[in-house]
């Protein structure tokens, strides 16, 4: 079953003059896409956004202390032989 409306009127039969039935389902489609694209948007604003910055934040804390422990190496194996 789809969510989307059912066929309208045949052409010539719209709404006002000069629009007819391909002009009214065009505006209808836009309608639809319009707004499926703000339940897009909100989703991602909403749920993926804050996850990405958590996941990151737990990357970047990972990353911190493999630096850490990489410069502690680094320290105790004294200066560079050449």
């Amino acid at each position: 079953m789809s969510s989307y409306p059912p066929p309208g009127p045949g052409p010539g039969s719209g709404p006002g003059p000069g629009i007819g039935g391909v002009g009214a389902r065009i505006e209808e489609a836009v309608e639809l896409i319009e707004m499926e694209l703000r339940h897009a948007i909100a989703y991602v604003n909403d749920a993926v956004v804050p996850q990405v910055r958590k996941e990151s934040i737990t990357a970047l804390r990972t990353v911190a202390g493999k630096l850490r422990d990489l410069a502690d190496r680094f320290e105790q194996n004294g200066s560079p032989r050449r």
